[in-house]
């Protein structure tokens, strides 16, 4: 593929801010609004209805009000993977962390009557900041781009520092064998969302339940921690807000953090597809951390002296990153992608596979 035939993604461009309600999207604005002044504190209408760009999995819309700016996230609607689009799950986490003084968005109200907008939804504050849609951090000073990837560093370790039963989440996952659960997960949704074959996909799906370690910990787990998904403030180099809890759970900590190191090792995409990455940029020139710098922080900011089996972490994260690619690739053979640049996908499921084996075979495959 190459850039003559199709056009690069301009990332900032087509995820930041907001559109009009997409056809397949678009709900009762007027039940919404009855539903918000009973169950909205401090609510007051009219409203308005945007969508936001970003985000592939569940549509996310901004709700203008007299009484401020809201954001909705809610399932999409038609044929959905099994197990998916959990808003249910992402609004009792959040819940759990704001109570805590952790950064997410003032929770408000979680739906699952379908009558209202015809899927579930939950109405959570508008938190006004910075969206970087590229893991360099365009157009700030290398200190304060520094700044926000140890601000991203402390969060990811506090998550993983909670107390999971203390903050009433004990029942929110199981505590072992999360790794080989994700393994059978992912390879079952990759599966039903398949469109074409990918060797290094079918070589992992037999590997990784064989050669996974077993967990010796159990922490809280964000499922998709990186820069796009943070609002940091406007004026500082502060994570203000951590956004799309869809696939947070019990967990491994390792796992977690190890997903989160993708983006020094992410296959670039000729028509920057995709999450963006690191690679063949100046970190030093840009004020970045190098990868060992940033994982050892991680380590003492967590009590760790070292993280064991780093290859197949690696491995399997960019596996489930293919298989997670792959189901946005299926939403658009079924008509439910939330984003419309979502078909670009396809082109990033082979290059992760391929780094995913390469991990695979530096662990012993």
């Amino acid at each position: 593929m190459s850039n003559s035939t199709v056009e690069r993604i301009d990332r900032q461009k087509e995820f930041s801010g907001v559109d009009a309600v997409r056809p397949a999207h678009r709900f009762d604005e007027g039940s919404l609004a009855a539903y918000m002044a009973d169950h909205v504190e401090g609510f007051r209408g009219p409203i308005t209805v945007e969508q936001f760009k970003g985000g592939q999995s569940n549509p996310t819309y901004r709700i203008t009000a007299h009484s401020g700016r809201y954001v909705l996230r809610r399932k999409p609607p038609g044929k959905l993977l099994p197990s998916a689009h959990a808003v249910d799950r992402e609004y009792r986490v959040i819940a759990a962390l704001h109570a805590q003084g952790f950064p997410v968005a003032r929770p408000y109200v979680l739906c699952d009557d379908d009558s209202v907008i015809g899927t579930a939804f939950y109405i959570m504050d508008f938190v006004d900041g910075r969206v970087f849609w590229e893991p360099f951090a365009p157009g700030i000073s290398p200190k304060e781009r520094g700044a926000i990837y140890d601000s991203l560093n402390a969060t990811i370790a506090r998550l993983h520092s909670f107390d999971y039963n203390a903050i009433a989440l004990g029942d929110f996952g199981k505590a072992q064998g999360y790794v080989a659960r994700q393994i059978k997960r992912w390879s079952e949704q990759y599966r039903a969302s398949e469109t074409k074959k990918v060797p290094e996909m079918d070589r992992l799906m037999t590997w990784l339940p064989e050669a996974c370690p077993e967990t010796t910990e159990a922490a809280l787990v964000h499922g998709d921690f990186r820069l796009d998904n943070t609002i940091i403030a406007a004026a500082e180099p502060q994570v203000l807000a951590v956004l799309d809890w869809e696939l947070s759970t019990i967990g491994d900590p390792i796992a977690d953090f190890t997903y989160h190191l993708m983006q020094w090792r992410m296959p670039p995409s000729e028509i920057n597809a995709g999450v963006g990455t690191l690679v063949g940029h100046d970190l030093d020139a840009l004020g970045l951390p190098r990868l060992e710098t940033y994982i050892e922080r991680y380590c003492e900011r967590t009590g760790r002296s070292s993280i064991p089996n780093i290859d197949f972490y690696l491995a399997y994260n960019f596996f489930r990153m293919a298989a997670i690619f792959q189901g946005i690739v299926g939403r658009v053979r079924d008509g439910t992608a939330a984003n419309p640049k979502a078909a670009a996908m396809e082109t990033q499921v082979e290059p992760m596979a391929k780094v995913a084996w390469d991990y695979a075979r530096k662990a012993g495959a």
